[in-house]
């Protein structure tokens, strides 16, 4: 007898449903799998065979077929155990196709019959919705990361006996057993955990705050540059706590990258704060874009909307950085397989922090320890390109310590915050209807529309552009932080103080890159 039984995989980070058909004839006693499976899925008739076993159901010495459709596409994971296993009862007759009419299965089977988590949950149940199916099972363990999903019902099972015992119920008396999960998502965005860091407790480096609430303000990358010690790092690090609070549609986003990850606690149903990645600098350049066998997201990807941090940046080394070049432009990684092209999103702030030489204390001859080739090798492993993509360099002096006793309270985050969510706002109307959502994302063409100077302010950009030497990225950048500057002060217009300050966050490069030994940094 031939069934169909509906889950779901993915591919990358797009699900998609797969039909399970099941056909139970004579023959000589076997079980075969087809379908395009990956290792994970050929295994899954021992776990069905011994999980229906130890369920009190034995499977009859005849010839089981199961086929995974489409049949093109490869099928990784154990999320098919759980309809594999009905599909056989409906053949059987246990079940009949009527009972899981318009419904999704999903889970892995263990070897007792118990029901496990699996990865993906989120995307699949978007999936079903989208299809128009009504209803889903799933793990209890995922249950409530599919729950987010409105306007399709989603129960938890924990064992394939309370999946039997459901489907084999009548519809009226079915939430009995396997009653809908239901969450409220804007409730769980509204009670964000209350950071733990705040910028109220750095005293002094007003011009380094100021960096980060425009970068925040415009989702701008930035950088700090200073000796050690001077307080880089606890600046970085705090930036995340000025970003405007998540957004249904971005915590869904990053929720479905971190489902499809397998990084979603079972308790945790939706990722409801920014995300903040700090990766060693030993980390491989797979793991920083993401790959595999089986493609997964990276960190790049796991900072999706949300910030990457990357301390003591030189470190790294150069090949590791360029790679960041073309998802910093793009705002996704590219990854192809064999079996396929993956795209994973990648629009992230960078923000980072490193010494200006291998000691940590150029340009200071009185504590700098480094020659001059040592300083420029040093600085050389970022390329120029990189540089170039890095709209807002800041110093961070050493703070006078006699500042900790006299210094007034400084700003809270949440203080700069309110600032940086008002000047979201303007951006949000002026971009309205258009698919750019801050000042950083503006293209060419939108620099031009949005960006535009008065007869004055163009000749003072002009002037400057010409006396530093500045590239057609630089220029165009330049402009875009000066209109974030201009947002924060609620100004129309980008005037000549907002280039001006927008001009000082790229005098870094010069200061340190171009005025080593050989003019030139060659990158």
């Amino acid at each position: 007898m031939l069934s169909k039984i509906t889950s779901a995989a993915f591919c990358g980070l797009t699900s998609y449903l797969v039909t399970v058909e099941t056909d139970i004839s004579q023959g000589m006693p076997y079980f075969d799998i087809v379908g395009y499976p990956g290792s994970e899925v050929k295994e899954a008739k021992e776990r069905v065979r011994v999980a229906l076993r130890n369920s009190g159901i034995t499977l009859p010495a005849m010839r089981i077929t199961v086929n995974l459709s489409p049949a093109n596409l490869r099928k990784e994971g154990t999320a098919l155990d759980l309809p594999i296993a009905l599909g056989i009862l409906t053949s059987l007759g246990h079940l009949t196709m009527k009972q899981t009419e318009n419904m999704i299965l999903v889970g892995e089977l263990g070897l007792g019959g118990e029901i496990k988590s699996v990865r993906g949950i989120l995307p699949m149940v978007m999936e079903a919705k989208e299809k128009g199916y009504t209803s889903c099972i799933v793990p209890y363990e995922n249950v409530a990361e599919g729950a987010v999903v409105k306007g399709i019902q989603v129960m938890g099972a924990s064992s394939l006996q309370s999946v039997l015992e459901f489907l084999q119920t009548d519809a009226d008396r079915r939430k009995e057993i396997l009653p809908p999960y239901t969450i409220d998502t804007e409730a769980l965005l509204r009670q964000q955990n209350a950071e733990e860091i705040d910028f109220a407790e750095i005293v002094g480096q007003e011009s380094a705050k100021r960096a980060a609430e425009i970068a925040a303000a415009g989702l701008h990358h930035l950088m700090f540059i200073g000796a050690p010690g001077t307080g880089k790092t606890m600046l970085a690090k705090r930036v995340s706590t000025i970003l405007p609070d998540f957004t249904i549609e971005e915590s869904l986003e990053v929720s479905k990258i971190y489902s499809v990850s397998g990084l979603l606690h079972p308790t945790q149903s939706l990722v409801t704060k920014r995300p903040f990645l700090n990766p060693h600098h030993t980390i491989s350049i797979q793991a920083l874009t993401g790959g595999g066998r089986i493609p997964r997201p990276g960190v790049m990807s796991l900072a999706h909307k949300g910030v990457l941090f990357l301390d003591e940046l030189p470190e790294f080394g150069r090949t590791l950085l360029d790679v960041m070049r073309q998802p910093l432009e793009d705002k996704e990684i590219h990854i192809a397989r064999q079996q396929g092209n993956y795209a994973f999103p990648a629009d992230f702030m960078l923000v980072c922090a490193m010494n200006p030489c291998p000691c940590g204390y150029y340009p200071d001859t009185s504590k700098c320890r480094c020659s001059s080739y040592e300083v420029k090798k040093y600085l050389n492993r970022i390329s120029g390109p990189l540089l170039d993509r890095i709209d807002i360099g800041v110093e961070v002096a050493k703070t006078d310590v006699e500042l900790f006793s006299k210094y007034p309270k400084a700003e809270s985050s949440a203080e700069i915050r309110a600032r940086v969510i008002r000047a979201r706002a303007i951006q949000r109307k002026r971009y309205e209807g258009t698919e750019i959502y801050s000042n950083a994302s503006l293209t060419a063409s939108g620099i031009a529309k949005y960006c535009r100077l008065g007869s004055k302010e163009n000749k003072y950009m002009q002037s400057l552009c010409k006396a530093m030497d500045f590239s057609t990225r630089a220029y165009q950048r330049i402009l875009k932080v000066a209109r974030t500057i201009a947002d924060i002060e609620g100004s129309e217009q980008i005037k000549e103080s907002h280039i001006a300050e927008a001009v000082c966050y790229r005098t870094i490069d010069g200061k340190y890159w171009h005025t080593q030994e050989g003019g030139d940094s060659n990158v």
